[in-house]
């Protein structure tokens, strides 16, 4: 049995007046770094991901409800630093990918030890899981309801983030959309506090279609959901964030949508200030009209 001290908060803690989510992603890693030599032709080393990080918290953080970033670049810095206003997300999730490649798949991060983050400010962890139907779906299932009771446990809020890839020898006949809600239904069955899901056709479809393909999707999601920006363009993601809440989803958890076009800009303060926060107040002010609160669930 939970005791007091180590209860859950309510989602509040991650949302905005109008109980919908503007939050934003700053866990990247592997895929960040690949984001540096695509942007600026170098291999950048460790303290430039975390200095971006940091800038991002220190500039964009006070504007959104919620920020999620991993222990390895920032986590603890950014945590003492308060700077960020909205709840803190702590990422557990580590990341098997080969060098400048996709993820490939996913497992608990055995090095974070959930009790110290919510001690240092954390109220939530995110577990990122790698989809396929294959002969490792029960294995990454049982992975998924692990966190879920872990972050129970330790008196965390859950974030259990989707993303559904085709199977090896798959890829030819891989269904995206069925996937991402076999995924949804699935995993959000497992009843984490926050279900993290893909936009549907990459975002790339018009807004109808997008909020019938989302409709789909909220058909299987009993828990509250929100949609994460990677793989959609970022002029088409606002578009995206109004579909996914029109059809039940209580907003977003984004990164490359916000900040993508500042990696290894010379000014990275200055291009946030100016070219980030006012997407993530866009993007805030669509989940104020659009969402569905969280608790509304």
């Amino acid at each position: 049995m939970t005791s007091p001290e180590t209860t859950a908060p309510a989602l509040d803690v991650l949302a905005r007046s109008s109980g919908g989510f503007a939050m934003v992603a700053m866990d990247q890693r592997e895929s960040l770094r690949q984001m540096f030599a695509a942007a600026t032709g170098a291999r950048v080393g460790d303290e430039t991901l975390t200095s971006f990080k940091l800038a991002v918290a220190r500039q964009v953080g006070p504007h959104a409800s919620g920020f999620l970033v991993d222990q390895d670049y920032g986590f603890h810095r950014i945590a003492a630093e308060r700077t960020v206003r909205g709840g803190l997300i702590i990422a557990v999730d580590s990341l098997r990918q080969e060098p400048d490649g996709p993820v490939e798949d996913t497992a608990i991060d055995e090095r974070v030890d959930l009790a110290a983050a919510r001690e240092a400010g954390a109220v939530a962890a995110k577990l990122l899981l790698i989809w396929r139907d294959d002969e490792h779906r029960g294995r990454r299932l049982d992975t998924a309801a692990a966190f879920v009771r872990r972050c129970a446990d330790a008196g965390l809020l859950s974030v259990l983030e989707g993303v559904a890839k085709p199977a090896a020898g798959q890829e030819a006949s891989f269904d995206g959309r069925a996937a991402i809600r076999e995924a949804a239904r699935e995993l959000a069955a497992l009843r984490p506090s926050l279900y993290k899901a893909q936009v549907p056709l990459g975002g790339a479809a018009p807004e109808d279609r997008l909020l019938e393909e989302c409709a789909r999707l909220d058909e299987v999601i009993p828990v509250p959901w929100v949609v994460l920006s990677q793989g959609v363009e970022r002029d088409d993601f606002p578009a995206a964030v109004r579909a996914a809440c029109r059809a039940g989803a209580s907003g977003m958890l984004a990164g490359r949508a916000i900040w993508s076009d500042v990696v290894g800009s010379a000014d990275v303060p200055a291009g946030l200030r100016n070219l980030s926060v006012p997407r993530l107040k866009h993007l805030a002010a669509i989940v104020d009209q659009h969402a569905r609160p969280w608790n509304a669930r």
